[in-house]
């Protein structure tokens, strides 16, 4: 853990640098690859949608004593559901069997209760039943869709109306987008079954996923700020530090956040069973690990590249890169004592630990160290002193 620290230590201050900006195109790579098999999840298996959206009958056996080979004995109770649905079993807890099948009429559902009762050699009354129609989803469904929007919208409108840019917030939101996709597509390719609790999952990782990019833009927006003032860092390289002064913190967040979610969904598939917690926690889980990723090496590279193109910063890193130069040609011909590090920044300066009154320290420009062999020579007069200095006469003795 103490090297931990002393990696986000050394991060901050710059004596280190993980090179984000500079790398950007393997991370886009990696980007897409991962949306690539979620793609091929959502198009090739589809969704597995809970009964909520596409209707049908559940049952609920409880006070079961013998729970071997439950679902083998179910699905030949279920043996044809009704309007070519599908069946599913799964064991609910220690004592409770749930299937769910297509849409039965209450006759139907009320004989497959007392075959069930037999089967698994329970009461009648310890087996219940609910229909469900399809159209309860669609309107869980409806109403997400319209929350998402306006969740966007607002976004939007903040995060331009914050960082003065409207580029951050189109970068911040295809960091969005890039989160809610993969983790949909995780759920097709596990077979993960869709519930109105993984729906409410997908609008949460929202609120985390903007949260994390924010946090990371807010430090982007500090020292692209402090670079253009002094002109000491290219724009790429400012908000390459920022991510790197950053990156220890939002591992640290997101650590804190998973290991809830990880008991939550290890306790619920080992002792619960599916359930409300369960589908919730797939969603949160998948959602604040890759949008940890998203927020490092999506956003941040993606506003690099937004605004590289703009004229007031293409200035700014021809001046900067033209200052550097002038100071490494100073260095080689011996003349610039200052300029020993090729012209490079100290990014310690942009990270300055504050004062007393929470504000950062502004950098300090230190003199350069006199030197005797660097530079013009002293004039010797100039080394003995005032040239009109009186000289003092001799006493006689």
């Amino acid at each position: 853990m103490s090297r931990f620290s002393q990696l986000g230590n050394d991060l901050y201050s710059g004596k280190r640098s993980i090179d984000v900006i500079g790398r950007r195109r393997w991370f886009y790579v990696v980007s897409l690859v991962l949306l690539g098999l979620s793609l091929v999840g959502l198009l090739g298996q589809g969704l597995n949608f809970g009964i909520e959206f596409r209707g049908g009958t559940e049952l609920r056996v409880s006070q079961v004593q013998d729970m071997d080979d439950y679902e083998s004995r179910a699905q030949e109770v279920v043996q044809a559901p009704a309007d070519g649905g599908t069946t599913a079993v799964t064991r609910i807890g220690d004592d409770t069997v749930r299937v769910q099948t297509g849409e039965m009429t209450s006759p139907e559902a009320e004989a497959l209760r007392g075959e069930l009762a037999d089967e698994f050699g329970v009461p009648v009354g310890a087996v219940t039943s609910s229909l469900v129609g399809p159209s309860w989803g669609d309107s869980v469904t409806n109403r997400a869709l319209i929350a998402l929007g306006v969740f966007l919208l607002l976004v939007t409108v903040v995060l331009t109306l914050y960082f003065h840019t409207w580029k951050m917030a189109a970068a911040a939101l295809v960091a969005l987008l890039h989160d809610v996709v993969f983790t949909v597509g995780v759920y097709a390719l596990l077979g993960i079954e869709v519930s109105p609790a993984s729906v409410i999952g997908f609008l949460t990782i929202l609120g985390y996923s903007i949260y994390d990019t924010i946090v990371v833009f807010d430090k982007v927006k500090e020292n692209t700020d402090h670079a253009m003032d002094t002109r000491r860092w290219t724009y790429g390289e400012a908000a390459n530090l920022a991510v790197n002064q950053t990156f220890v913190r939002s591992i640290n967040t997101s650590v804190v956040a998973l290991l809830p979610v990880a008991v939550i969904l290890v306790v619920g598939l080992t002792i619960i069973g599916p359930g409300t917690l369960v589908d919730l926690a797939w969603a949160l889980f998948i959602g604040i690990a890759v949008g940890t990723y998203s927020s490092v090496f999506v956003a941040t590279p993606l506003l690099v590249d937004l605004r590289r193109g703009e004229l007031d910063l293409r200035k700014h890193d021809a001046a900067v890169r033209k200052r550097r130069q002038r100071s490494q040609d100073r260095a080689a011909r011996g003349t610039d004592p200052v300029a020993q590090t090729g012209g490079q920044p100290e990014p310690a300066v942009v990270g300055a630990p504050a004062d007393q009154t929470g504000a950062a320290a502004p950098p300090v420009e230190q003199a350069p160290a006199p030197s005797a062999t660097a530079g013009r020579q002293l004039h010797p007069y100039a080394q003995r002193g005032p040239r009109n200095q009186p000289r003092r006469k001799k006493r006689r003795s």
